[in-house]
């Protein structure tokens, strides 16, 4: 079996379809794809069609958008819980909401110095896509300011930069607390990914441990060989599943499919702690 449980689509800031990404799944070879787009569970259902269709084994998911109080950004995997739970719906929404304010004050600053506007970006969102940093980094690739993503994210939208707003996220913590109300099972994606700019400390691991936390992402192309050591001994010591993931992007990011796995072990046991109608 080959499993990958972290992928995103152009409902968030993948470049592709929801079936196209589950397609591209089968085509890799995976047995088992989950769709993980930022705060939305918009692409779950043309997803499963797609993946009964080739006869993948679908796993919906959602990233949560987190910060922690120290403003660290922090991204959490909810599997399996239930869309309409009401708590989690409005944290997610009120999350949504705040991303859309802080791009468009972005793209005010932005605009300054660069020849990009809110329309620029706009062409560059899915119909109902949670609107993020990287839809204004293809606007200033579209613009022929930057080559690409990654040009765009190590210049000019790093948190550093003048032109970077934060916005509201939950706390971690009570992230984790809402995924498990909704029936969900909560899993910590690239915990310690510092090519990403600052990680959190132990204090907040721990926090969502006693949250209800279930499984690290330890198998990520962010993060590095002594931070997965790390990584393991934490999950061995707090009994937390571990996952390996691509984070696929399309031709967002160059994360290929597959490139990290999960464990059959590792979906079983998530499957088993979920407690949604789903």
């Amino acid at each position: 079996m080959c499993i990958d449980l972290h992928t995103h689509s152009n409902v968030s800031d993948g470049t592709e379809p929801p079936a196209v990404v589950v397609r591209r799944a089968a085509e890799a070879g995976l047995t088992s794809v989950a769709l993980t787009d930022h705060d939305s569970t918009a692409g779950w259902e043309e997803a499963a069609r797609e993946a009964s269709s080739l006869g993948i084994d679908f796993v919906p998911g959602t990233e949560v958008t987190c910060a922690s109080e120290d403003g660290i950004s922090v991204h959490l995997l909810s599997y399996l819980h239930d869309p309409e739970a009401p708590e989690l719906r409005a944290e997610i929404d009120r999350s949504r909401a705040a991303r859309l304010t802080r791009a468009r004050r972005m793209v005010d600053r932005l605009g300054e110095d660069f020849p990009i506007t809110w329309p620029d970006v706009e062409a560059q969102v899915n119909a109902d896509a949670t609107v993020g940093r990287p839809h204004i980094a293809d606007a200033l690739v579209a613009a022929g300011v930057c080559r690409d993503r990654t040009e765009a994210f190590a210049t000019i939208l790093t948190t550093g930069s003048k032109y970077y707003v934060p916005h509201y996220a939950p706390n971690p913590a009570l992230a984790v607390s809402l995924v498990r109300r909704a029936g969900g099972v909560p899993v910590f994606a690239h915990p310690l990914a510092s090519k990403r700019g600052r990680t959190v400390g132990l204090e907040v691991f721990e926090d969502m441990v006693d949250a209800g936390l279930a499984g690290v992402e330890v198998y990520h192309r962010d993060n590095g060989p002594e931070d997965r050591q790390w990584l393991l001994e934490f999950a061995r010591t707090h009994g937390l599943i571990v996952t390996g993931s691509s984070d696929y992007h399309g031709a967002g990011k160059p994360n290929r499919l597959g490139e990290n796995t999960t464990e059959p072990q590792a979906l079983e046991a998530i499957r088993a702690q979920a407690r949604s109608p789903r």
